[in-house]
């Protein structure tokens, strides 16, 4: 399996709206595509970072539907995410394989 990995620090004052948003609009939007089975939304307890710390794990079955997301969509939802919470978050993201 394939997990993409978006870790999101925000700014304190953006939270609620940033989880309400998430998890009605971006989220179901970005599982629409249909790039990926399931996703999981974290936050982390012990960040050393300032700010609320957050892990939105997406997960592809295969490489292949991981690169159908990165060519034509991945870009898009990013630039949807800046045009909503600009300048109150950083953002970093990975790719990872589960190990069997």
């Amino acid at each position: 399996m394939i997990v993409y990995n978006d870790t999101v620090i925000l700014d304190d004052t953006v939270e609620q709206e940033w989880l309400d948003w998430m998890k009605n609009v971006h989220i179901p939007a970005i599982m629409a595509t249909g790039c990926f089975s399931s996703y999981r939304l974290l936050t982390i307890i012990d960040s050393p970072n300032e700010g609320i710390t957050y892990c939105v794990q997406f997960n592809a079955d295969t490489i292949e539907q991981f690169q159908e997301y990165y060519k034509k969509h991945l870009f898009k939802f990013q630039d949807l995410h800046q045009q909503q919470f600009n300048e109150r978050f950083v953002l970093f993201n990975t790719l990872m394989k589960t190990v069997e």
